[in-house]
């Protein structure tokens, strides 16, 4: 609980005036039916009206102060509950955005939402819950203990009976519940993953027409849930049912053994009513233990789900041992012997001994196979994973020897995957430089070929974007996150397969504009299409993770068979599309 105390500490006093708070129900609810009692021995026996008038005013005040502790109790708990989830939510959240792709791949993001919401509402939930009943379940037991045998010492032998058989059952109930609600939490898991992955690619399953087979399989991963909820719920079913029984057995038991004392005239009749009242309360606070005792197993459950993400070591970090002062300033880029793979500990390496120079101000095309190892290799420059063998440098330092914030402002990537944010055009073109002028927007989005288009929309660079970008063409997506790269004016610019639905001829007027507006920047284009490198100042081939060609267009359609391979079946279906 220790590093939980850093979310607890800021609100320490809504944590401590919550359950002292609560104390003034536990109070009122001894002495009120004592009261009650008193009330009906010497005020309705004796026909004491003063008395019932006095006794009856006390309880008044009494139920008053109740009120008033217990509203400003429930208040206290619900600041201090929401609060401490609020913090932890917002921790959490921060040591994911610290994650390096790796941490991510470890965790599904359908099960990092799970543990946003859900996980952290039941945290929530037992937070607020133990703090209302903290004092008030105890001291209600202890408090209907002490009453109870000061008012009959032969009736409390009943109670004796009964707790134990009580314990046992709260103790079966979390034995019970806790890898029930594990399960639970992951079937959650999984269904936010399959909920997620249907509404982000709804336009695949519509043009597939795919619509029934994913209805069925999110209707099994739905029945699985609610199998493992159920199966999770039987003992919260069970708990009411049978702490309702023993109470009532109780009642009836307490009842009859009551009624015949005072048949034999040895016990008032206003104490039997009070001590019954006592006997309900006692078990009513065993029963609020086992509901704070069976969500605290779920929270515990969630508890450890939230701890796996926050104990997670973020695999790529910057070195607190060196100095982080090196700077970036001309755009150089070495490879030396890099190999490297995804899953550590296995003979297969997606790069093997990779090693290529890139000038400053170079452009460097990158061309392979579908697999060979491109979007892995550039992925090394801005340490979005780390070299398993080998080292990158750029301007000859090791890219492990910058600040990641440094290297990755210096470094513009435009992905495979383009991505844009629900907002407007201008907000989305703004993650390049948020303080941009407008003036530079449009110079950049000129330079992407995404001002014309924009400029047609009615609200122009106003124009809300849908969630992704929904509302715009593949082309003209690429284009805004080709801007989007450009306005950050790195000294390394890499460009992932990100004119592949864009035209030849506004391809063309792209890197045409990258010769002036990026004259400084070393460009590395990674393409499907020959044409979009053949003008490059040098193009590396991989295939099957390894280089197996690096010169000009010119040099390699001499001597890479690879190279001449891909383009010459290149030019053959641009000839089979014309005819």
């Amino acid at each position: 609980m220790k590093q939980y105390w850093r979310y607890i500490r800021p609100y320490l006093g809504a944590f401590i005036l919550a359950p002292v708070l609560m104390l003034t129900e536990v109070f009122g609810e001894i002495m009120l039916p004592r009261m009650t009692s008193l009330i009906i021995n010497h005020g309705v026996l004796e026909r004491n009206l003063d008395y019932i008038v006095r006794m009856g005013i006390g309880m008044l005040i009494i139920a008053v102060i109740m009120a008033v502790g217990g509203i400003g109790g429930a208040y206290f708990s619900a600041k201090a509950s929401i609060c401490f989830s609020t913090d932890l939510r917002k921790d959490i959240f921060h040591k994911v955005q610290q994650f390096s792709f790796k941490n991510i791949d470890e965790f599904s993001t359908g099960s990092l939402v799970t543990r946003l919401t859900n996980d952290i509402q039941q945290i929530q939930n037992v937070v607020m819950l133990s703090l209302r009943l903290m004092f008030r379940a105890p001291g209600m037991l202890v408090g209907g203990l002490i009453m109870a045998y000061l008012i009959n010492q032969q009736l409390v032998m009943v109670l004796l009976v009964v707790i134990p058989i009580l314990i046992v059952f709260i103790l079966i109930i979390l034995k019970t519940a806790y890898p029930r609600f594990q399960i639970m939490q992951k079937k959650i898991d999984r269904l936010n993953s399959g909920v997620q992955e249907a509404l982000t690619n709804m336009r695949v399953i519509k043009s597939f027409v795919r619509e029934d087979y994913e209805e069925k399989k999110f209707k099994a991963t739905n029945l699985d849930l609610t199998e493992g909820s159920l199966n999770a719920m039987k003992v919260v079913i069970a708990t009411m049912p049978v702490m309702m029984l023993m109470m009532n057995v109780t009642t009836i038991a307490v009842v009859w053994f009551g009624g015949n004392l005072i048949i034999a005239g040895k016990m008032p009749v206003g104490d039997l009513t009070a001590f019954t009242i006592y006997i309900v309360q006692i078990l009513m606070s065993l029963m609020m233990l086992s509901m704070v005792f069976l969500q605290a197993s779920r929270a515990m459950a969630s508890l450890k789900r939230v701890r796996e993400v926050l104990d997670t070591e973020v695999d790529l970090t910057d070195d607190e041992s060196k100095q982080k002062s090196a700077q970036i300033t001309k755009g150089k880029v070495e490879f030396r012997d890099v190999s490297f793979q995804y899953a550590e500990g296995t003979d297969e390496m997606v790069l093997s001994h990779i090693n290529f120079t890139v000038e400053p101000r170079e452009t460097i095309g990158i061309i392979g196979a579908t697999g060979s190892g491109k979007t892995s290799l550039v992925q090394m420059i801005p340490r979005l994973y780390d070299t398993s063998e080998g080292e990158v440098l750029v301007d000859g330092i090791n890219v492990k020897d910058y600040s990641i914030r440094h290297l990755r402002e210096n470094v513009g990537m435009v992905l495979q995957k383009n991505v844009l944010f629900s907002g407007t055009i201008e907000e989305n073109l703004r993650w390049g430089e948020a303080d941009a002028t407008m003036e530079k927007i449009y110079q950049m989005s000129e330079s992407a070929q995404a001002h014309g288009f924009v400029s047609s929309f009615n609200e122009g660079y106003n124009t809300d974007l849908g969630q992704g970008g929904s509302n715009v063409s593949g082309g003209q997506k690429q284009r805004l996150c080709i801007a989007r790269t450009l306005l950050k004016e790195p000294k390394i610019l890499i460009l992932d397969d990100s004119t592949s639905a864009v035209d030849t001829a506004t391809e063309a007027k792209i890197r045409q504009c990258f010769q002036t507006a990026l004259k400084d920047t070393t460009k590395i284009i990674i393409a499907q299409r020959i044409g979009s490198v053949e003008h490059a100042d040098k193009i590396i081939v991989l295939d099957e993770g390894k280089i197996t060609g690096m010169g000009t267009h010119k040099e390699l359609m001499k001597s890479c068979e690879a190279y001449q391979e891909i383009y010459y079946s290149q030019k053959d279906r641009e000839k089979e599309a014309g005819a």
